[in-house]
């Protein structure tokens, strides 16, 4: 920074009068008193482990719910909306609920939870969390209670990470190999897992830092919740893949004794993912499409827009096919719901959220508004907007709307002044100067702050951080406007996508700084093999292939396949098969030489040396393409330039 020094953590702000305002309003406006979440979320508790503090195995701890022990207080503070700190504290019960007949869950050891299904011999499990040394440690909380029964089958609800980053924790590969556990999941589970973790891996990390909040540290000023959890949690994951497809709704199976009944929802909370009914146990598992909170039909890391619509219409049929015909709900994440009518209420009204949010955004469209114009005055019904399991802990109305908008129509809300705008820096520069410069904006701005106008103050400073980020007297305005709307939002990933902002405009990224691969080399070594060229040809850069056309064969010598890789005006397309002759170059190599030569540590130039890929011909021209592929840094900025 060249104008001043950064403003040190424990500068954080108390909560401004407005937002003290704003706060008290809150918990008039909702039903405090009603304590049936509290009343679910602690029936049928076991036990647990202290603090639910787990640790890997150099000792370090990658899981505690010890930070929060603040949440023990049932009054919210003033920098924490009242309804997000009451699921905050929900949020913390962790340990092992028995949940009906058979079936058992381990809550609050990640952000989702790992299920259990007791077979005739063994255990069946539903999500085994994102990180593998969680899930070791809830199924020896399982077993520490119920005996050592081995697992004969996991099945994967749907391909976002903390449903399957754990499986090694509670299987191994071989135990897969031998067949002795199946692997069950959704068609297409595994192209979604990787298509999405590899191919916007870089930003999509970024970005998930602000949703979950990953670098904030636990506190009343800072972390409290995720929305659908806890926190992510860190350590060793991985994926085992399918040994068998769902491929339609109503599939059936019986494993180990226990029947289960399959419903497929693509398209809804991930491209693909399934619901579970166990009619001989009278339950639901709605996987993550049903949960105590309006969820995301985008999320703030990015993803796939979702379809509301089609959101709706598989909320209708497991009304329809199932929820007369159970005793409990449950989902992995939250806490179940008890009693058929119950039931039968709950995703009755999620269908009916996702439902009205669809229609109307397309109502209010269709009457020429934009997204912004649509998410000001789009308000959800008030006997639907009061039930604690709409409110958007996780999802939130405003970005629903643009999700919606973005679906159906693009990114562009049709007023020409926004087809080509001056990118940020640019446009920052041109508002400041017209305002009459950073001084002239900056007295302005603290008088609208003072005044409890976040909104534009945050709006107008990040102008003015983006024109001049050595502007310290900005980025603490705009990080002072940040903290007080993130103390004020009802959402948890808004909360901590604004306080994180604040704090990198305080402090900066400093040692956090540091280039990185798009995904881990494990999960690089399993994709199929076109996904890798995918992979390889987003990172092509142009100018250091300008006006150079190459024709390669790639050859897995362990998998019989040959693709022909072609280069030509920058862009890389490949396709099965080879050039023969017209071959530049023959890359060979296996999918164990592929995992070394994508370590950070190695490189393909070190593994053609240590002879894991071997090349025919061109040698040196295979080394120069696959050493200049880009390389990208995951820590880049976003709250400023």
């Amino acid at each position: 920074m060249t104008n001043g020094s950064m403003t040190p953590s424990s500068a954080r702000k108390d909560a401004h009068p407005i937002t003290a305002d704003r706060q008290l309003q809150a918990r008039a406006d909702l039903a405090f008193d009603d304590d049936q979440d509290f009343e679910d979320a602690r029936r049928g508790f076991i036990g647990t482990i202290e603090d639910a503090t787990i640790t890997n195995a150099q000792g370090k701890v990658v899981w505690s719910q010890k930070a929060y022990a603040f949440l023990d207080d049932e009054a919210a503070p003033l920098t924490v909306n009242a309804s997000l700190w009451r699921l905050s504290r929900l949020n913390r019960e962790h340990g092992l609920f028995k949940v009906c007949d058979r079936i058992y869950q381990v809550r609050g050891f990640d952000l989702a939870n790992i299920t259990f299904i007791e077979g005739d011999h063994g255990l069946i499990i539903i999500d085994p969390l994102t990180f593998e040394e969680p899930a070791r440690a809830a199924l020896d909380l399982y077993r520490k209670h119920f005996g050592p029964r081995p697992v004969v089958a996991v099945m994967y609800s749907h391909s976002h990470k903390d449903h399957y980053g754990g499986v090694k924790g509670v299987v191994s590969e071989e135990e897969v190999a031998a067949g002795r556990v199946q692997i069950i999941a959704p068609e297409g589970f595994m192209e979604e897992v990787l298509s999405e973790s590899v191919l916007a891996g870089v930003p999509m990390v970024r970005r998930a830092e602000f949703q979950f909040g990953h670098p904030l540290e636990p506190g009343v000023r800072s972390h409290v919740d995720s929305g659908l959890g806890k926190a992510m949690g860190r350590g060793s994951s991985g994926v085992i893949p399918p040994t068998h497809s769902i491929c339609k709704t109503g599939e059936r199976m019986r494993i180990d004794g226990v029947e289960i009944v399959f419903q497929l929802t693509p398209g809804t909370e991930a491209p693909v993912e399934m619901n579970f009914y166990f009619p001989g146990l009278r339950a639901l598992n709605m996987a993550e499409n049903a949960c105590h909170t309006l969820h995301n039909l985008c999320p703030l890391r990015g993803a796939k827009v979702r379809d509301a619509r089609a959101w709706a219409r598989y909320l209708d049929e497991s009304v329809d096919l199932y929820a007369g015909l159970v005793d409990v709900c449950l989902a992995q994440h939250h806490w179940p719901t008890w009693g058929t009518e119950r039931v039968i209420g709950f995703l009755s009204e999620q269908r009916d959220l996702y439902q009205y949010l669809h229609d109307q955004t397309l109502r209010l469209m269709s009457h020429g508004l934009t997204p912004r114009e649509i998410s000001e005055q789009l308000l959800m019904p008030s006997e639907l907007g009061r039930r604690w399991h709409t409110r958007g802990y996780y999802g939130a109305v405003v970005h629903n709307v643009q999700a919606i908008y973005a679906f159906y129509m693009g990114p562009y809300d049709g007023n020409p002044a926004n087809l080509n705008p001056l990118p940020p820096a640019q446009a920052g520069a041109k508002y400041i100067e017209y305002i009459g410069g950073a001084d002239a904006a900056l007295a302005r701005a603290q008088a609208d702050f003072d005044r409890g106008e976040f909104r534009w103050v945050a709006q107008i400073m990040n102008q003015l951080v983006f024109a001049d980020p050595s502007n310290t007297a900005a980025r603490s305005l705009c990080a002072d406007a940040f903290e007080q709307l993130g103390y004020q939002t009802e959402s948890a990933t808004w909360r901590n996508s604004y306080l994180l902002a604040a704090r990198e405009l305080r402090e900066g990224l400093g040692a956090r700084r540091s280039g990185g691969p798009i995904a881990g080399a494990a999960m690089v070594a399993q994709m199929p093999m076109p996904l890798f060229f995918d992979h390889l040809a987003m990172r092509v850069v142009p100018d250091k292939v300008a006006g150079r056309s190459m024709r390669f064969d790639w050859v897995m010598e362990d998998e019989a396949d040959a693709f022909k890789l072609t280069l030509r005006h920058g862009a890389l397309t490949h396709r099965p098969g080879s050039h023969g002759e017209a071959a530049d170059a023959v890359i060979r190599t296996t999918r164990a030489g592929l995992r070394k030569a994508v370590r950070r540590d190695v490189g393909f130039r070190a593994a053609i040396e240590q002879g894991e890929i071997r090349v025919d011909k061109n040698a040196p021209l295979v080394a120069e393409f696959l050493e200049g592929l880009d390389v990208f840094d995951p820590l880049f900025n976003v709250a400023e330039p």
